[in-house]
């Protein structure tokens, strides 16, 4: 029988409701979770470890990366063929992803929680428990990265998203959809994972921030994180990749600081391209040296530059990272 580690870090799957002040907060062990993924011991041999008990908004990439530090170090033991994690789903999809950059292994990973706590009628962390933990013994899942796996359904780490902030298939993959179905404690896919990246990291040496795009935008946000010291700022544009013409003149005097710019899209689906020539165009800031992050949301973005920062400051390795393959003049 295969050995799989779950490891609690907290999240809504262990909370439960504080009759004083009638809201959800960190209530459950992890042995006291297990207990309720009835007859798991028959399809595997768990060990349970607690890693935190943390909401998901109160994970940082600094704790995200001694997460990863954490699986890393129960995969490379040869007893075990898997790990689970579950997560608060607020930042699950931030945190798996930042694992999935960091963590150079064939065995299955895969990232779970729960939509309702355990004073919720229909808690769903038993179940999402159980079909991740039947991911994680499955062949078919090695050598795909980091998996989340939420209402029976499998999605890349590197693809999905929050796309509702309290449905039961909260967990969606834009243009693209699940990677595979859990049906009766058995893991089916239906398609190939993209593939996948590895940046090896020591520490999150970066500071990176998010900047949304509206109408009449200036440049006041971009300046402002300059001033701080970033070394690498996310812009949410609109549609295929533009700006309102007024936050150019940041972009410009980011790309004069040596400061990374990524361009991803506020859109929920599709993906960013220098289609437009007209001014605050994607082909304008492509000409100024912004990289494109392609169909990644800005969250994520924001985690992947972390990430390529604090391995790299060689501008050029850094648009690799996010563009390789995906644009001509890479």
């Amino acid at each position: 029988m295969k050995k799989v580690a779950v490891v609690f870090n907290g999240g809504t799957i262990s909370m439960k409701v504080d009759p004083r002040i009638k809201a959800a907060v960190p209530g459950l062990t992890g042995e006291e979770i297990m207990s309720m993924v009835t007859g798991i011991e028959n399809y595997a041999d768990i060990e349970s470890y607690t890693f935190s008990s943390l909401p998901g908004p109160h994970m940082t990439p600094e704790i995200m990366l001694e997460l990863s530090r954490y699986i890393q170090n129960l995969l490379d033991r040869e007893d075990i063929d898997g790990v689970v994690v579950t997560h608060g789903t607020d930042s699950l999809e931030e945190t798996a992803f930042l694992v999935d950059l960091t963590i150079n292994s064939s065995k299955p990973v895969v990232f779970t929680g729960s939509m309702r706590s355990s004073s919720e009628l229909g808690y769903d962390g038993p179940s999402n428990l159980a079909a991740a933990i039947c991911t994680a013994i499955s062949e078919e899942a090695q050598q795909r990265g980091v998996l989340v796996c939420l209402n029976g359904e499998l999605n890349c780490a590197s693809e999905v998203t929050k796309a509702n902030s309290m449905s039961l298939n909260a967990f969606r993959t834009p243009n693209f959809g699940p990677i595979g179905i859990v049906d009766n404690n058995k893991v089916i896919f239906y398609r190939n994972s993209v593939e996948k990246q590895w940046i090896p990291i020591d520490k999150i040496t970066a500071s990176v921030s998010l900047i949304k795009c509206v109408a009449g935008m200036d440049s006041r946000f971009i300046n402002f994180c300059l001033d701080q010291g970033d070394k690498g700022i996310i812009i949410e544009a609109m549609g295929r990749g533009n700006i309102p013409p007024l936050m150019v003149d940041g972009i410009k005097k980011a790309m004069e600081n040596g400061t990374a710019v990524v361009i991803v899209s506020r859109c929920f689906e599709g993906r960013v391209f220098d289609s437009y020539g007209y001014h605050g165009g994607g082909k304008e800031l492509r000409n100024l040296g912004v990289i494109f992050g392609d169909n990644l949301p800005g969250q994520k973005a924001r985690i992947k530059l972390l990430v390529a920062l604090s391995h790299t400051e060689d501008m050029d390795e850094v648009r690799q990272i996010f563009e390789k393959g995906l644009y001509n003049n890479i």
